[in-house]
């Protein structure tokens, strides 16, 4: 395909494997809005005369992905926020979400989708109710998302259907518009049974099946406290060995959390190809503990980064998650050297893909869609220079520049945020219909 548009930077991540460093680097995009090179500019093939170059003053590297959010609760912010996780659910956030309309979804997750693109985040792995609205909110603002319907078996939850109901639901769906679609296959359905200490084995297997005939994510929390599956573990030993069981694990499945996971799970998720969301802001937040990272990523098990709900992190700022994650492994392990600049970034861009069972996002490379952050380098995190070594810059961007330093966002080749304002939606009325939405929920 002819090129489309070519960025130009000083310096490009693209979050290759060896998360390389290449200066003076060009990003082209063809008219599909995928990539086609990344690399040096003296290397790039010669440009067409109607090609549009812009030019960037700082950084490129992929959108960053977020692999576990329930973006709509940016309207439930706040609420119990001084709870543990079982009565936070049960006492603030179930009866809450029961007096969800469309309206009030639509209007959380747009608020949800700008504030990621803000952030840097292209693609969000979604996990909740009213899943049309959530569509028509992220196709609106232009952002990424894998979008899975929650499947859910609660008394609290009724009025919204019984888990029978809802994966038949999201069967129909698939059948009718395919796993993909969108502008730039935006979209991606998926499954989103809550749990297995929230729903019967029956369920899991349901899902698991109905999910494999069509070639569908499973994504489902698993093992984020002790206290949340005791009846399960006792019976089966552990949610993955259930899970396993029950044929879920056969297919693509995302656990989040992964907090409590014994050597036996990592090993199964291993050699099940489980990828796994590790959410450490929202887990130190509802003193659910963090999960075993080291461990994790040394079997081989594919790791993304999640911020979990805007009600319980408090915030969809990936950012701070790369952070967290870095700083909570190097204290689990007493090892200065156990998570390193380079590999908490590949977490949150090409892990969160692999995690995602994706291939065609996380990196800046030939065929993967041109989901692309600019990062401004006129500030602070930055004030020593792109001409120092390697090594430095990647621990600036890492451990200084944060979401502060996002500055144009491209999903699909598109460009979605320009000097930090969305292109699509003007974010002041994004803002107030998110108020009004957070007003009828609190009744």
């Amino acid at each position: 395909m002819p090129t489309a548009l070519r960025l130009h930077a000083p310096m490009a991540l693209p979050c290759d494997p060896t998360c390389s460093v290449i200066r003076d680097a060009v990003a082209d995009v063809d008219d599909t809005g995928r990539i086609t090179y990344c690399g040096p500019r003296q290397d790039a093939p010669e440009r067409p005369n109607d090609v549009t170059v812009r030019e960037c003053g700082g950084i490129l590297l992929p959108g960053l992905i977020n692999a576990h959010a329930h973006s709509p609760m940016t309207l439930l912010r706040g609420m119990g926020a001084d709870l543990p996780l079982l009565r936070w659910l049960n006492e603030v956030i179930f009866p809450a979400e029961a007096r969800l309309r469309p309206s009030d979804v639509r209007a959380g997750m747009e608020l949800g989708c700008v504030e990621m693109l803000r952030a840097g985040i292209t693609t969000s792995a979604e996990m909740y109710f009213i899943a049309e609205s959530m569509v028509e909110a992220a196709l609106a603002v232009g952002s990424r998302a894998v979008l899975a319907s929650a499947v859910i078996d609660t008394p609290a939850l009724e009025a919204l259907g019984g888990w029978r109901g809802a994966v038949e639901g999201i069967d129909r769906w698939i059948d009718a518009d395919g796993l993909r679609f969108g502008p730039g296959e935006r979209i991606e359905l998926a499954y989103g049974p809550h749990s297995a200490y929230l729903l019967p084995p029956e369920a899991l297997q349901t899902i698991g099946e109905s999910a494999q005939q069509r070639g569908a994510l499973v994504h489902t929390h698993v093992a984020e406290t002790l206290a949340e599956d005791t009846a399960q573990r006792e019976e089966y030993g552990s949610v993955p060995a259930l899970l396993d069981k029950l044929g879920v694990l056969e297919g693509r499945v995302i656990a989040a959390h992964g907090v409590h996971l014994s050597d036996e799970d990592i090993a199964l998720f291993a050699r099940r190809g489980v990828g796994v969301a590790h959410c450490p802001g929202s887990n130190a937040k509802l003193a659910s503990g963090t999960a075993r990272l080291v461990e994790l990523l040394g079997a081989g098990v594919p790791v993304g980064l999640g911020t979990d709900g805007p009600s319980s992190n408090d915030d969809l700022d990936l950012w701070e998650e790369v952070q967290l994650a870095g700083l909570f492994a190097r204290t689990v392990t007493g090892d200065a050297t156990a998570l390193s600049a380079r590999a908490a970034l590949l977490a949150a861009t090409r892990g969160g893909a692999a995690a995602l069972h994706r291939d065609d996002i996380g990196a800046l490379e030939p065929g993967r869609w041109a989901d692309i952050v600019h990062l401004d380098v006129d500030n602070p995190a930055f004030a020593t220079g792109l001409d120092a070594p390697d090594e430095q810059v990647l621990s600036n961007v890492v451990w200084a520049a944060g979401s502060r330093s996002v500055r144009d966002v491209w999903v699909a080749g598109e460009e979605v945020l320009n000097d930090r304002e969305p292109t699509r939606v003007d974010r002041r009325t994004v803002q107030a219909a998110a108020r009004t939405a957070a007003q009828h929920i609190r009744g």
